[in-house]
């Protein structure tokens, strides 16, 4: 995760250099993530593509914040487009799971369960809570990940035989939406922790 968050601020600084806006690497990697279910619906090797357009999207949704605090663009509603790209950028991802095969029941429990992780979070920030509350093992990378070795396996798998990739990709999002739950636990008990705090008078 250093590294990671490293290479983010380095790209986010020559970006800065060049004078890119934290809100247009934002809507790259939406766009990127909306464009998942396209090369996904054709099977194949295909959903390599997929898993590549999810990887985009994922170094762009780090480099934009990066961006943002280097060049001091830090702004409410930045925070807003940016959570609100996540959101709808990771419902395309579940569409591609289902394209490829994943029962639709399952992608819709795997998106419901990030969308109420992080919802959880929200309203508990609204509520008062400073902190994150716990890091678990459902947040955005792991689930950003999980998706694209999902994607990788399948088209791998497509390489091998046509009806490997709705089996292997089912087995992932079977994963995701287990470390969904418990993810979903952790945040639970860490946001009764936190908001059950005395808070600390004003002034």
């Amino acid at each position: 995760m250093e590294r990671w968050l490293r290479l983010s601020y380095r790209t986010g600084r020559l970006l800065a250099r060049a004078h890119v806006r934290p809100s247009l690497v934002t809507t790259i990697g939406l766009l990127a993530s909306l464009a998942v279910p396209v090369p996904v619906w054709r099977h194949g090797y295909w959903p390599l593509v997929g898993a590549g357009l999810v990887l985009l999207s994922g170094v762009a949704d780090s480099v934009d914040g990066a961006i943002a605090v280097v060049t001091n663009r830090v702004t409410r509603l930045g925070y807003v487009y940016d959570s609100t790209a996540d959101r709808v950028g990771e419902a395309a991802w579940m569409v591609a799971f289902w394209l490829a095969g994943v029962p639709g029941w399952l992608a819709v429990l795997v998106g419901g369960l990030a969308w109420l992780h992080e919802y959880i979070r929200a309203r508990a920030t609204a509520a008062g809570m400073a902190e994150i509350g716990a890091v678990t093992l459902g947040e955005r990378p792991t689930r950003l990940i999980l998706v694209m070795l999902g994607l990788v396996v399948a088209g791998v798998a497509g390489l091998v035989a046509p009806d490997l990739p709705p089996g292997a990709l089912t087995i992932v999002a079977a994963i995701t939406a287990l470390l969904g739950v418990i993810g979903l636990l952790q945040l639970i008990a860490a946001v009764q922790v936190q908001l059950r705090k005395p808070q600390k008078p004003r002034g």
